[in-house]
């Protein structure tokens, strides 16, 4: 007799050294449904997922597909029974094309010929093409993955998911780097496979997409299953309460920083040798946070990276406090004052293999010496210690690698990290990208203080709430230019999307 649920998880505990990340949880999916998992960074939404496909082995509990018990000892044995997962964090051949990313570990299926080793490439295009053309998806299937932005990576995922024709597929923050087009375009595909009698496991820290796309909600805390309720039965304001353990009456803490009239930056002309940035001009404040908006590929990331000097300018010149600074290299800028916080933290915000306090210290370890040729470790541990403190980095322990922690937490090392560099101009790219309400909250309040410190932010977010909610001045870029300068708190995101299409 067929079971009437897709996948139950029953009383599943699973534990790292130093911290129990799931007690006891269980989790159902139906078929032909979309069931959204919330909670904070850290509270064992993604263990409880990497258990079901086979990256963690859980200490307890038991799995059960289609009413069948299952326990999936690696990843592939997980796709090969129907269960694909696309993960938070990319990990594709970025130097290899699109339909290699697709197929790899697939090629048999592949061959010319059943009987020879060779592949047929036109084989390949065409199955891969069949995919994008199910799909709607406009990507050639021979492009390279770096050529590529992060939005259309992340669509090459999802395709691939959908290409093991998976029973269950978890989406892992799907539109953590989807424009607002492309997630419209992603709920399309989730509602067609829905219709197959397919199951959806959605994690994200997107409420309003929550209650919009899934059929049910379940709410971890600490590793625990706290509740399941239907979306229609669930508000917003439960949601947050029920995933920090408290209310959370704003969403936004208050601007309590003044604005000086002081100019701390001056860009002049700012355009790019290789991308379509193109004479951006506009001034920073000191004490100010300053949003960039925009469409993808709209030139906000390139604006940063050309000011922090990871990218080349082609023409331009930057003013620090009157005074013509070239910052040429990120090492430059960095001794110019300047912190910059990447929008793809696996690629280049973190060293994977490293440890939580290697990671917090690796930009400042001149400070840290204890005299002329040795670091301090005291010194080291103390810098650590104050920045796990100050941000409520959840960490076993600093010698834990970060790549154990959650994505949030993740984020705040490389925010420490910035932090003991003392700079006075933070260049902010998505800097909540994959955090809970709660601990983004805790993000704002950080920046807000930075700001009441004098600091002074240039902050791009692809939330247009978020840039309104903190931001005093918002940049607004279209195509490479700088469409328009809106003040924060007297715009709309009506107002925004129509600058922001200015050019387009």
């Amino acid at each position: 007799m067929r079971d009437s649920a897709l996948l139950r998880m029953e009383h599943v505990s699973k534990s790292f050294p130093g911290v129990k990340a799931l007690d006891d949880v269980s989790f159902t999916l139906r078929h032909g449904s979309v069931h959204a998992l919330m909670g904070e960074n850290g509270a064992g939404k993604s263990t409880l997922m990497k258990c079901l496909f086979g990256i963690y082995s859980k200490d307890e509990g038991e799995i059960f597909f289609e009413g069948k018990k299952v326990d999936f000892q690696t990843p592939r044995e997980a796709l090969d029974n129907g269960v694909a997962m696309v993960h938070q964090e990319l990990n594709q051949a970025l130097k290899r094309n699109v339909m290699d990313n697709i197929w790899l570990g697939r090629y048999k299926q592949m061959r010319a010929n059943e009987h020879l080793p060779f592949l047929s490439e036109k084989k390949m295009y065409d199955a891969t093409k069949e995919i994008f053309d199910k799909l709607e998806i406009p990507i050639d299937p021979k492009a390279r993955m770096d050529t590529m932005p992060v939005s259309q990576r992340q669509m090459v995922e999802i395709a691939k998911a959908v290409s093991y024709n998976a029973k269950i597929i978890v989406l892992d923050e799907p539109t953590s780097s989807l424009t607002e087009v492309e997630v419209e375009h992603l709920f399309r595909i989730i509602n067609m496979l829905k219709e197959r009698g397919c199951g959806i496991i959605y994690i994200s820290h997107k409420m309003e997409e929550i209650l919009r796309i899934s059929d049910e909600v379940t709410i971890m805390r600490d590793g625990k299953w706290v509740a399941t309720k239907p979306s229609n039965d669930i508000t917003m304001d439960e949601i947050i309460r029920l995933m920090v353990g408290r209310e959370l009456t704003n969403r936004f803490p208050p601007k309590q920083h003044d604005v000086s009239d002081e100019v701390v930056l001056r860009v002049d002309g700012l355009s790019a040798m290789y991308s379509n940035l193109k004479d951006v001009s506009f001034e920073l404040k000191k004490g100010e946070i300053l949003g960039v908006a925009g469409l993808d590929g709209s030139g906000r990331t390139e604006l940063l990276e050309n000011i922090f000097g990871s990218a080349t300018r082609k023409e331009g010149r930057i003013y620090k406090n009157g005074k013509e600074i070239f910052n040429k290299s990120p090492e430059e800028s960095v001794k110019n004052g300047f912190a910059m916080v990447t929008e793809e933290r696996r690629a280049t915000g973190i060293f994977n293999i490293l440890s939580v306090k290697e990671n917090t210290v690796i930009a400042s370890l001149k400070s840290l010496k204890a005299n002329k040729f040795l670091l301090s470790d005291k010194k080291i541990r103390a810098a650590t210690n104050n920045s796990i403190e100050k941000l409520s980095i959840k960490t076993p322990s600093q010698e834990t690698r970060i790549r154990a922690l959650s994505g949030g937490n993740q984020q705040k090392v490389v925010f420490g990290r910035w932090l003991l560099t003392r700079p006075d101009i933070f260049l902010l790219d998505e800097p909540t990208r994959g955090i809970d309400v709660g601990a983004k909250y805790e993000i704002y309040q950080l920046i807000i203080d930075m700001a009441r410190e004098g600091d002074s932010i240039i902050m791009v977010s692809s939330e247009m709430p978020e840039l309104i909610g903190v931001c005093d001045r918002i940049l607004v870029m279209s195509e490479g230019r700088l469409a328009g300068e809106v003040d924060a708190d007297n715009t709309s995101q009506e107002a925004i999307m129509t600058l922001a299409a200015k050019y387009a």
